[in-house]
C-alpha cells in the first residue's frame, strides 16, 4: 500500500504531515505566509546592503577583515533564504532535508579545504627557478 493510500485509509485528507493550513510546523513562526516572505525579503535586502556598504565605503582597512565579515553575512543570508524561501527546518520532510543539507555542507567543506591545502602546498613546494621559467614562457 502506498504512503498516499495509507494516509487516506487512516482518515487523513492527503496532506502528508501538514496541518489544515498547509504548514508542517506549529511554533508560531510561519515563513510560508506573506508576512514570512516579506520578512525574508527585508532580511535579504539588509544582508545585501550592509556588505555592499562595507566594500564600497572601505570601512575596514584590511581586505581580509572585510572578506571575513562578508563571508559571515553570506552565511547568514544563506540561512535566511533556506528558512524563509525554501521552508527548510529540522522537522521538514522528517528531518531528511536537514540531513541532506548537512551532508552537502560536509562535502563542500572537505572539497574546499582539500583544494586550499593542495594549492598551498604546491605553492610552498615549487622549486624557486620554476616561477622565473614560467614567466618567460
Amino acid at each position: 500500500m502506498s504512503a498516499h493510500t495509507n494516509t487516506l485509509a487512516n482518515g487523513h485528507h492527503g496532506h502528508h504531515g501538514h496541518d489544515d493550513h498547509g504548514h508542517d510546523h506549529d511554533d508560531g513562526h510561519e515563513p510560508s505566509t506573506l508576512k514570512g516572505y516579506m520578512t525574508g525579503f527585508v532580511l535579504a535586502v539588509i544582508l545585501t546592503v550592509i556588505p555592499f556598504w562595507l566594500v564600497m565605503g572601505k570601512v575596514f582597512e584590511s581586505s581580509s577583515t572585510t572578506a571575513l565579515i562578508l563571508m559571515g553575512f553570506a552565511a547568514v543570508q544563506i540561512v535566511v533564504h533556506m528558512v524563509y524561501f525554501l521552508h527548510m527546518n529540522a522537522r521538514s520532510e522528517g528531518g531528511w532535508n536537514m540531513l541532506a543539507l548537512i551532508f552537502t555542507l560536509v562535502i563542500v567543506v572537505i572539497t574546499l579545504a582539500g583544494s586550499i591545502w593542495v594549492m598551498f602546498h604546491l605553492n610552498q613546494n615549487m622549486m624557486p627557478g620554476m616561477m622565473h621559467d614560467m614567466k618567460n614562457m
